[in-house]
């Protein structure tokens, strides 16, 4: 018997039973692989009655809800705004302008009835004009300074060729973005959008859109029913309105309205009419004496008689 071929068996079995095994746990590794992914599966995919999550979202834009509110303000920021000071029936002033944040105001002169008008420089720091009043010795204005349109007082003797500094309400009451500017500081407005502001020594006067707010010092606001009114002037015991839409007047009409104790009662009487006057934009109106301004688009008019004839 050759003994060198059984060993040769005994050793080729020994392998085969080798790789046998070697199979059978690669075989078992696998199906556990396999298992192990399904019960994964199983876990993260949602099952079919329940409901779908969100969809994930990115974005680089701040949250809408976030966003603070606007405050509302006195007076917009670009809303155009007149003034017109009369000193006698031949020389004015008037300056016009936006708000805090438009465009640079104007200031011009006039001595010839408002036939020609001169520019004056107003100083590099003035960004917007609040108010102005003029008298025979000298022009007060309220202007807002710097960036920030800082309420400050100036006035000229010398027709704007050097400003000073002014006493607080020399130039009356203006509007700003932050409220009225009147002689005590800034109080709240009446209305949402005042159109124009008057303080005098006793009285004070908002004009609003339908309706003329009146008080008496640092009393309660009475609200008077009066529509289209664009400008007012002092009048001594009274006041003067310019208003447009009047029945009576394709123009720009003028009435009266007593300046002592108002009340939502208080009426108006008409005093005249320019007729040939704009009706659209902003209006401005002085009087001194029995000469009557009135500033609607590009035209001054003057009435010597009280504003009964244009």
């Amino acid at each position: 018997m050759d003994t060198r071929r059984g060993t040769r068996n005994l050793g080729s079995s020994t392998r085969r039973t080798t790789l046998v095994w070697v199979a059978v746990v690669v075989v078992v590794l696998v199906v556990v692989d396999i298992a192990l992914v399904l019960l994964a599966l199983g876990r993260t995919a949602p099952n079919a009655g329940d409901p779908a999550g969100p969809i994930p979202t990115f974005s680089s834009s701040p949250d809408a809800s976030t966003d603070p509110t606007p405050t509302p303000t006195a007076a917009a920021a670009g809303d155009t705004r007149r003034f017109l000071s009369a000193v006698d029936g031949q020389e004015a002033w008037r300056a016009s302008g936006e708000t805090c944040g438009g465009a640079a105001p104007t200031l011009e002169h006039t001595v010839d009835g408002g036939a020609t008008w001169v520019p004056v420089a107003l100083g590099p720091d003035v960004s917007t004009l609040m108010a102005i009043r003029a008298s025979s010795t000298d022009l007060a204005i309220l202007a807002g300074i710097g960036a920030d349109c800082t309420p400050t007082v100036r006035t000229s003797a010398d027709d704007g060729a050097t400003w000073t500094d002014g006493a607080p309400g020399a130039a009356g009451a203006g509007i700003s973005t932050a409220g009225i500017v009147t002689t005590a500081g800034v109080v709240e407005p009446p209305c949402s959008e005042p159109i124009e502001a008057y303080q005098g020594q006793q009285t004070s006067v908002v004009v609003c859109d339908g309706q003329v707010e009146w008080r008496s010092g640092a009393g309660e606001w009475v609200d008077v029913p009066v529509g289209g009114v664009r400008a007012m002037a002092d009048n001594g015991d009274s006041y003067l309105l310019a208003r447009v839409g009047a029945e009576a007047c394709a123009g720009v009409e003028i009435a009266s309205m007593t300046a002592i104790g108002v009340t939502p009662e208080t009426p108006t009487t008409a005093v005249g009419c320019d007729a040939d006057a704009a009706t659209a934009g902003p209006v401005s109106l002085d009087r001194v004496g029995q000469s009557i301004w009135l500033w609607a688009d590009d035209t001054v008019s003057v009435s010597a008689d009280g504003g009964v004839t244009w």
